[in-house]
């Protein structure tokens, strides 16, 4: 049915939907023409809305990008005038006090779980394990861009007209929004992903929101596999269906990335990509690349075949950054080397030692290859401490440590070093443990590829108060924090004047791995002013090896009562409070649930870091 009033702009875009739809046509040996019972203006009038719908799609994911960079420009505009105002006010009374507003919308919506307590935690089922409960703002984010793909699948089908019309329309309408919704799909998959940076959400937050149009993405094409199927078999019946498919190469190649596209999800499952996480990355691989080889050739010389075009060219220049990365940081001067170290407590101290140095930033973490143990593959640690093998102190208190590139190019022999904890798991941890044990010293060197740095956006220097807290092996994100603030203290470019570190471990042993650090952090200057740390030990053997060596270094057993910790120093806090988590899915919970308690009480922020995959 045609509508009454059709604008210029409706007409130039029907007229347009009329030369691409002959284009399709004859592109695809009229097969979806065999079967379409939709008059010449329904096909055009469908076509006009299956090109707005996914413009639609783009132009609102492009708006909710440009809110979001609104309010992190807004964000980071207060934080910084907060730190230019706190660097001579000890009392920062000014910014203790809550805004009761915002308060409200982080305590209900930021920070808040979808439904009570839960959020990091993750679900297990006997022995499978399920993912994680997003959080109220990424339920409600997730459920507008469900919604919306839902209604746009629809709108605009004449549901009263023939059983053929309507399908035909809705095969043709979701096989279209199918293929648009893949560019999000790819952009927030990659690790360079330029919305990490711009909107200074973490590439975790992403990932979730990556899972889900990937879910959109199959369902919409198993909508589209199955119209066309309903209206062969309307036709001629279920035996015209095997014959339809084996005369339309069109048909064909679309049922095999429909196929494809379906075993993705199911391989994806979290269950599936947490015990086989390395079969899965390259299972997942390959069938993307077959999906879009199929999909290609099942939309060649459509309209759609541009959007794919855009997909292929933003995966394409995502792993060029990866490639070129990874030469850029590794080849030259020997390569890169892994130097492995035996710590107590199943874990590994791994020291990079870099071909070119770089900004080290608090929060930031690389991919590691180790092709000698994990041949290509590789995997996410954070990097907890930066070093030069001239002076270990080259610091500059507003960027970073930075490591002296005229140092390293005047001796070869001492270039940069990053390192990092691993602890002991299964899969690549094993093996690397393995290949440090074999060693008689309990010290082996290895060749090894950085891909990096990613992270380190987010900054603590505004933060009159900052708690502080690790679980386990969680400190090695948190150890950068600590220095960095310490040393801002001491040179005076930072707001902060109370910083507490909390770490939870199962062992004093466990003290080791950061050991050599924490004693550079101790002897900074003016280090007893600012900071002071709480050690937990969850399962100490003995009450012998409870002792705290100081009045600022304490050690206590059991777990922390993470609520009554952050009571304590909200009831004399310095200024605005920032809260860091690093750990458990247990401690992280806890600490957010604290935080969330008290925002009518005081201004407290809370950052929680960590890697759901």
């Amino acid at each position: 049915m045609v509508r009454p009033s059709i604008t210029k702009h409706a007409l130039a875009l029907a007229t347009l939907a009329r030369l691409i739809h002959s284009k399709e046509m004859s592109a695809t040996e009229s097969a979806h023409q065999k079967q379409s019972y939709e008059t010449p203006e329904q096909k055009a009038a469908a076509a006009v809305d299956n090109a707005l719908f996914a413009r639609y799609i783009l132009s609102t994911l492009a708006a909710v990008a440009f809110c979001l960079f609104i309010y992190r420009v807004v964000i980071q505009s207060i934080r910084y005038i907060r730190t230019l105002t706190c660097l001579n006010n000890d009392t920062q009374k000014y910014f203790k006090m809550p805004n009761l507003a915002f308060g409200a919308v982080k305590k209900h919506l930021l920070y808040a779980p979808l439904l009570r307590r839960r959020r990091n935690r993750e679900i297990h089922f006997a022995w499978f394990r399920l993912g994680y409960i997003p959080t109220r703002f990424q339920s409600v984010f997730l459920a507008g861009i469900i919604g919306m793909n839902t209604i746009l699948s629809v709108w605009g089908i004449e549901w009263n007209g023939t059983r053929a019309a309507a399908l035909s329309h809705l095969r043709n309408r979701t096989g279209t929004l199918s293929v648009v919704n893949m560019i999000p799909l790819v952009i927030l998959a990659g690790r360079n992903n330029p919305l990490i940076g711009l909107l200074n959400i973490s590439f975790d937050n992403f990932n979730l929101v990556h899972r889900w149009f990937g879910r959109i993405f199959v369902l919409q094409a198993l909508t589209h596999s199955i119209a066309q199927v309903v209206i062969i078999v309307d036709k001629g019946g279920w035996r015209s269906v095997q014959m339809a498919f084996q005369d339309s190469h069109m048909l064909m190649t679309g049922l095999v990335a429909t196929v494809t596209a379906v075993a993705i999800t199911l391989q994806a499952s979290a269950a599936l990509r947490h015990a086989f996480y390395e079969a899965f990355l390259h299972l997942h691989i390959a069938l993307v690349i077959l999906t879009i080889a199929f999909l290609w050739k099942h939309i060649e010389g459509t309209y759609p075949q541009n959007y794919l075009l855009a997909v292929i060219i933003f995966w394409a220049m995502e792993r060029f950054a990866r490639l070129a990365c990874l030469v850029y940081r590794n080849v030259g001067r020997g390569g890169t080397k892994a130097e492995l170290e035996l710590l107590p407590g199943d874990a590994c101290r791994v020291t990079l030692k870099m071909v070119r140095p770089w900004t080290f930033q608090p929060g930031q973490y690389a991919f590691i290859t180790v092709p000698s143990v994990g041949l290509w593959t590789s995997h996410p640690f954070s990097l907890a401490w930066s070093s030069n093998g001239v002076d270990d102190q080259h610091q500059d208190s507003e960027k970073g440590y930075r490591i002296s590139a005229d140092d390293v190019l005047a001796n070869p022999d001492d270039k940069s070093t990053m390192s990092l904890i691993i602890r002991r798991r299964s899969g690549f941890t094993d093996k690397l443990f393995e290949k440090a044990e074999r060693s008689t010293s309990g010290i082996t060197t290895v060749s090894a590829y950085v891909e990096g740095p990613y992270g380190g956006h987010a900054v603590l220097h505004s933060y009159g108060t900052v708690m502080i807290f690790a679980g386990g092996v969680g400190i090695t994100h948190q150890v950068p924090f600590v220095r960095d603030l310490v040393a801002g203290y001491a040179s005076g470019t930072v707001a902060a004047r109370k910083v507490i570190l909390v770490w939870v471990i199962q062992s004093p042993e466990h003290l080791e791995w950061i050991r050599p650090w924490m004693t550079t952090i101790l002897a900074m200057d003016k280090r007893r002013e600012i900071l002071r740390i709480q050690l937990f030990v969850t399962r100490p053997r003995s009450t012998k090896e409870i002792h705290s060596p100081s009045a600022t270094v304490q050690m206590f057993p059991g777990k922390p009562n993470v609520d009554t910790l952050i009571e304590m120093e909200s009831e004399n806090q310095i200024g605005a409070m920032g809260v860091s988590v690093c750990g458990t899915g247990g401690l992280s919970d806890d600490v957010r649930a604290a935080v969330r308690r008290r925002q009518a009480v005081r201004n407290i922020d809370f950052l929680e870091q960590g890697f759901t995959w």
